[in-house]
């Protein structure tokens, strides 16, 4: 156990991020501190504002310190959540923050440094290894994997020199390999923010010599923040002018559906706040048939709504996850929603998505070549594994009796951290 290298594994997700130390056979979480630390977990979102003094005069936070300065000044500063979600785009290049431009990269490298900031010395020094999870699927219409990789090379840059690439699910598998006792074929399904990823691993008996032999894995851009959106494409957008008209040289048009687009993604909602967008969005009021529809839509953007707006939204999915209905209730900028939602609906809405899902499960027992019958056990984990729709794909495929969840949110961190002493670690990279 002694020659074990110290390892630090890193959850870096699009909602939230998670750090864990392995020293010898233990994992420990980083617990983040200060008065507005939310323990183990560090959400993935930076906030910016103009500061005399600051580097540029633009002065930045992150995690839940980001959400704290937001919500005390939304109007004067620029949030950003889920930035992840763009890795691996090949039409995305820059965010323009105020006068400034920031590649993925800069976003990536400027979070990391408030989250050591924020660890209270336990990221300060490096640890032997760094291993990061990946998506199995980057998130995004045609992602491009090599150029995730080379933005996430640059965002680690300066984080540590012996960097290791490994899937967010096999993190996650190898977490619940540590407590079983029996050798068995597992399944593991992580559900993100962005990303839903499955991994087959066969789990050897304590004490073998290769404890734990992946055998396949498959991934979809299709989890949390696509659920999310299906939820404002049906309670929200109609009321911002989505399936409006507009006047044209004497036609009547469909408003474009582009600016509602952008509502399904944070990294574009939440720079859609720029003078060319805001134009644009002044004319089309003027030629709306409902103005005042595209009124509320310009509050939104202009009062930096967007996250109280999808916390409503979150918190209307979470609810449903423990009930047969749920209200939905959101105000601000002259928007008043206050809506019963029945689960069975909300299902309905996401019924596509859980298809594509439940085929991408199909496509990963392919990878591994085996059949359900061979799964001895399931780990479900990450915020969207506790969705009703979601645990029934398992339990009518796998039955109830052979799934286990937990340790929802920091399971992949851990597992990571522990790979990060394996031997053969190659052999984990992705």
């Amino acid at each position: 156990m002694q020659d074990m290298p110290r390892a630090l594994g890193l959850d870096f997700g699009t909602t939230n991020s998670v750090a864990a130390i392995a020293t010898g056979a233990q994992s420990d979480l980083v617990d983040f501190v200060g008065d507005q630390a939310t323990g183990a977990v560090f959400r993935s979102a930076l906030c910016f504002w103009h500061e005399d003094g600051a580097k540029g005069g633009l002065a930045h936070e992150a995690g839940p310190w980001a959400i704290a300065e937001y919500m005390e000044y939304p109007e004067d500063s620029r949030f950003i959540q889920s930035f992840k979600s763009v890795a691996a785009s090949p039409i995305f290049e820059t965010a323009n923050v105020f006068e400034k431009r920031f590649r993925f990269e800069d976003l990536g490298a400027m979070f990391l440094d408030r989250m050591v900031g924020h660890a209270g010395g336990a990221l300060a020094t490096r640890p032997e290894r760094i291993v990061v999870g990946r998506p199995v699927e980057y998130a995004g219409s045609r992602p491009d994997e090599a150029l995730a990789r080379k933005r996430y090379d640059a965002m680690f840059a300066d984080f540590g020199t012996d960097i290791h690439y490994v899937y967010e699910p096999l993190g996650a598998a190898f977490s619940y390999a540590s407590r079983l006792t029996e050798p068995a074929t597992i399944l593991v399904a992580d559900f993100g923010g962005g990303t839903s990823d499955f991994s087959i691993v066969q789990v050897e008996a304590p004490g073998a010599a290769r404890r734990c032999v992946p055998l396949g894995s498959a991934g979809i851009g299709i989890a949390g923040d696509r659920f999310d959106y299906r939820i404002m494409d049906h309670l929200v957008l109609p009321m911002l002018g989505k399936g409006g008209s507009y006047q044209s040289f004497g036609k009547t048009l469909e408003i474009p559906r582009s600016h509602f687009a952008d509502f399904a993604d944070w990294s574009r909602l939440a720079l859609m706040r720029n003078r060319r967008t805001m134009d644009e969005l002044a004319r089309l009021k003027k030629a709306a048939t409902d103005p005042a529809a595209i009124g509320r839509m310009i509050t939104v953007i202009e009062k930096e709504l967007g996250y109280p707006l999808y916390d409503a939204v979150g918190s209307l999915k979470r609810a449903l996850s423990d009930a047969d209905s749920a209200t939905f209730r959101f105000s601000g900028g002259g928007l008043e929603i206050e809506q019963q939602v029945q689960r069975r609906d909300f299902e309905a809405w996401i019924a596509p998505d859980i298809a594509r899902i439940e085929a991408t499960v199909d496509a990963a027992l392919a990878k591994a070549g085996v059949t359900p019958d061979a799964i001895d056990r399931l780990f479900l984990t990450g915020g969207s594994s506790l969705i009703p729709a979601i645990r029934a794909i398992f339990r009518q495929r796998f039955g109830e009796a052979r799934i286990a969840s937990g340790g929802e949110l920091t399971s992949i961190a851990h597992g990571l951290a522990l790979i990060g002493q394996e031997a053969n670690l190659a052999e984990w990279a992705a």
